[in-house]
């Protein structure tokens, strides 16, 4: 924290709370809503990261919880506004399909639907995953109101799928099998 910064401002007292830029809304604004389930999403790899040794998957975690801090910037800047942070861009995109390549190089191929658990990572790292995508529908909802950067609707699209590839294998790293649906009722 900054020396003589309080931690509580006071100013959403009102159950208000102010963007990038100083504009203020509600609480339950369909902006702030995406942001926090983007918060909610970072949190969740962290407690990923908690239960990972394996050096290469937390870089890769580590690089996208830095890339969300920015894409939780990103839409609390309404477009056209500067931001102090660099907005989320093609080359993000691109990072995270080359992680998803590389990691889904090294799975066998999926040949069934697979069901959240295995190990304790993957079963966070799926926790993670279901939340990215509840992060992706709200930023399409809030899309459709009003103008948010392209490339952050992108990116949470290919997180998802990195988050899913990096549970196949964090099973294969700790030698658990997938959770095969079977489809029995």
């Amino acid at each position: 924290m900054i020396e003589g910064m309080k931690l509580y401002t006071r100013g959403g007292d009102d159950g208000t709370t102010q963007l990038f830029g100083g504009k203020r809304v509600n609480k339950d604004d369909l902006r702030v809503e995406t942001n926090g389930s983007i918060d909610e999403l970072n949190s969740s790899i962290g407690l990923a990261r908690c239960a990972c040794i394996h050096e290469q998957v937390t870089v890769i975690l580590r690089d996208v919880q830095d890339r969300l801090f920015e894409l939780g910037t990103d839409l609390a800047t309404p477009e056209g506004q500067s931001t102090a942070m660099s907005r989320i861009s093609g080359p993000h995109v691109k990072t995270a399909e080359d992680q998803i390549d590389a990691v889904c190089q090294l799975l066998p191929e999926l040949e069934n639907f697979i069901l959240p658990g295995g190990s304790d990572l993957a079963a966070r790292l799926h926790l993670a995953r279901s939340v990215c995508r509840r992060a992706e529908r709200l930023a399409v909802k809030l899309a459709q109101q009003e103008p948010i950067n392209t490339h952050a609707l992108i990116y949470l699209n290919r997180l998802s799928d990195l988050l899913f590839a990096m549970a196949r294998h964090a099973n294969q790293l700790e030698q658990v099998d997938d959770v095969i649906w079977t489809g029995r009722s």
